[in-house]
């Protein structure tokens, strides 16, 4: 899968179900995002550091999490706009992971909630 980094388009990232069942795994999103629903680039300060402290434990031999921070959060194309999008992206991919299992998700400013 792909997305958008940049608000032109002109620049893009990857983004494997690998990644995003690492996200799922660390449940990086979870409270990521203030009440305000905007993903800026405190949230993405927020997240790498969230990131780093996890590194410093077990995790950090996790092989799966050193590949999402060297492909995806930490690549010089990775802005508040990418993380954004990547948000929305894992909304998606877990949205329709749900649905396959007969599971409803509701999405309330672009937050799942049950």
């Amino acid at each position: 899968m792909k997305i958008q980094t940049n608000s032109s388009g002109t620049r893009s990232m990857d983004i494997t179900d690998q990644h995003l069942q690492t996200i799922e795994k660390y449940q990086l999103f979870r409270d990521l995002i203030d009440s305000n629903g905007y993903v800026d680039e405190q949230v993405l300060d927020k997240l790498k550091l969230n990131i780093r402290s996890l590194l410093s434990g077990d995790a950090g031999k996790d092989k799966d999490l050193l590949d999402l921070c060297l492909d995806v959060i930490y690549h010089a194309n990775m802005k508040a706009f990418g993380l954004q999008q990547l948000v929305m992206l894992y909304i998606n991919w877990k949205t329709q992971a749900n649905h396959n299992l007969g599971m409803t998700v509701k999405i309330f400013q672009g937050l799942p909630f049950n």
